[in-house]
């Protein structure tokens, strides 16, 4: 006869969360900062300021090593880490928590409601944690791509000016989109990753029900950071316009942002660094989904 299936604690939710975020943050940065490279390079504020332009992602990611050595692919590392550990861990704790509220007697979700939670989990992280950390990342990023660089000194020196210059609200810029794409993103992820994992459960004997392998969460998460991608892209193209320096200059609102891109540069500017988010939502998605399992199995067999 098969155990009883023990339900996870919320502070495993978070310390589980946190650990996989930090693991993945570390792990697909470079990704990211391709990405956020090429997306800010089609705003007309980027040009005129002398922003370096790219060919395409492995073009991008040459030309900074070339010119600013291997330790340029790590430029604002530290915000997008520490934001990465904090809102996975965020993400897992509301996600568990509303699940668990919309759960059945057998611990069952329908699709909705897994899309539902998965909605919320997003939205809470995007509000709290994603917004800063994100828009110094861009910050830092956008800094690195002008002619005349270092205008920030580091992570707190990045804060200190955002806040000196445009108040609180500085490191909060483009915080609607983030929230919508980080809803989003939530809502695709978990609802994919939920629906394969429990098609694998199916597989495995009752008594193993509880839990999967390194390797199946691992294929799991990938294919569900496959499906985020394309389902989000124009979302995040927005949310790095929005979080630039220039973007007072040039966008009244998120709507705008949008229009803007797509009347400048077509519709398939909203695409624009799929490639490398694709490299990063894959592997993030499978390292993050992949870690948190082991790491709740941990700790389901201790006495935390």
């Amino acid at each position: 006869m098969a155990a009883e299936k023990r339900k996870d604690r919320p502070a495993h939710s978070l310390i589980a969360g946190t650990i996989a975020g930090a693991v993945e943050g570390a792990a697909t940065y470079p990704t990211e900062l391709v990405k956020t490279k090429m997306q800010l390079q089609g705003s007309q504020q980027y040009v005129a300021q002398g922003g370096q332009v790219y060919r395409g992602a492995m073009d991008c990611a040459r030309a900074t090593v070339q010119t600013q050595g291997i330790r340029g692919l790590y430029r604002g590392l530290t915000p997008m880490l520490l934001g990465n550990a904090a809102k996975a861990g965020v993400r897992f704790l509301t996600y568990d928590t509303v699940k668990a509220w919309l759960s059945d007697d057998r611990g069952r979700l329908s699709m909705p409601r897994t899309m539902l939670a998965g909605l919320c989990a997003g939205v809470i992280e995007g509000g709290t944690v994603v917004a800063p950390s994100e828009t110094i990342k861009t910050r830092l990023i956008h800094d690195q791509c002008m002619p005349r660089q270092n205008t920030y000194r580091g992570m707190v020196h990045c804060v200190q000016v955002a806040v000196r210059e445009e108040g609180v609200r500085g490191i909060y810029r483009g915080v609607v989109p983030v929230m919508a794409r980080q809803g989003a993103n939530s809502c695709v992820r978990f609802a994919a990753y939920d629906t394969l994992k429990q098609w694998a459960l199916g597989f495995r004997p009752p008594e193993e029900r509880d839990y999967l392998p390194f390797a199946y969460s691992f294929a799991i998460g990938m294919a569900a950071g496959i499906v985020t991608v394309y389902a989000t892209m124009p979302i995040d193209v927005v949310k790095t316009r929005m979080q630039s320096p220039s973007a007072s200059l040039e966008y009244r609102n998120s709507l705008h942002c949008a229009y803007r891109v797509v009347s400048d540069e077509g519709v398939r500017a909203l695409w624009k660094g799929a490639t490398p988010r694709l490299s990063r939502l894959m592997f993030s998605g499978a390292i993050v989904f992949a870690v948190y399992e082991e790491v709740i199995k941990a700790l389901r067999n201790s006495a935390v």
